[in-house]
């Protein structure tokens, strides 16, 4: 009997994996759906035209892109959630099948505003969890030599966001000496890294964007809205 020897077990809510359930009834058949993110308003933004490079890359393999502009976005408490930038953004979080998040790293750390981005996204919006099972590729740019910093952090946001965060990931150092006066990034090692981040996104994206739902369902939450729904059918018959 499933469960005989676990005593702390709710067999009822256990569901064993089964890989007949990672196989789609309907395998989407639009673009796979990219939202950019990166973190600086500057006028020449090393992280946006890494960010730009990076969605020409994945328009080229068959993805749709859509990038958000962090500027005129308040502060995370600052302005009502009806704010339209913020609107905006969670409208994008909610479109993405995948994201690609960009920071410089400035004093050891990503910027402020790719944290208020971030911030901004919530991690559940009545019944909708806009990134839960989720893809992310991670991107930083330095002015200096090469850094991990900025991308240690966001992986870290990443699992928090509950997102399925690739294992490839890119940090181009020196920046300012990467990309042409037309803002386009040149041949390079660098670069080489950027497509092969972007590839394995898209192949993430397409293995999981149908059973993302089956993937990140946990026996904890079933066990929990179990006891919820008991809980109201309680109430009901009092």
């Amino acid at each position: 009997m499933l469960g005989a020897d676990l005593p702390s077990l709710d067999s009822a809510l256990l569901v064993p994996p089964s890989a007949s359930a990672l196989q789609a009834d309907r395998p989407s058949a639009h673009a796979p759906r990219i939202l950019l993110l990166y973190g600086s308003v500057r006028e020449r933004s090393y992280s946006r035209l890494l960010s730009e490079e990076a969605a020409r890359l994945l328009r080229a393999m068959g993805a749709e892109t859509r990038t958000f502009d962090p500027s005129g976005l308040p502060q995370p408490d600052d302005a009502p959630d009806s704010h339209p930038k913020v609107q905006e953004l969670r409208q994008l979080a909610q479109w993405a099948e995948g994201m690609v998040w960009t920071s410089p790293e400035r004093h050891g750390s990503m910027t402020g505003i790719m944290k208020s981005q971030i911030d901004w996204i919530p991690l559940a919006d009545g019944a909708v969890r806009p990134t839960q099972g989720k893809t992310l590729a991670l991107m930083q740019v330095s002015g200096g030599s090469q850094s991990f910093n900025a991308l240690n952090q966001l992986r870290v946001l990443g699992r928090w966001m509950r997102m399925l965060t690739i294992p490839n990931q890119s940090s181009v150092a020196k920046a300012f000496l990467e990309f042409d006066e037309a803002g386009r990034m040149k041949a390079s090692s660098y670069y080489d890294r950027v497509v092969d981040v972007m590839e394995e996104l898209l192949k993430f994206t397409l293995l999981t964007r149908d059973v993302s739902p089956y993937l990140v369902d946990r026996y904890s939450e079933r066990k929990e809205s179990a006891q919820a729904l008991s809980q109201r059918v309680n109430q009901r018959s009092i």
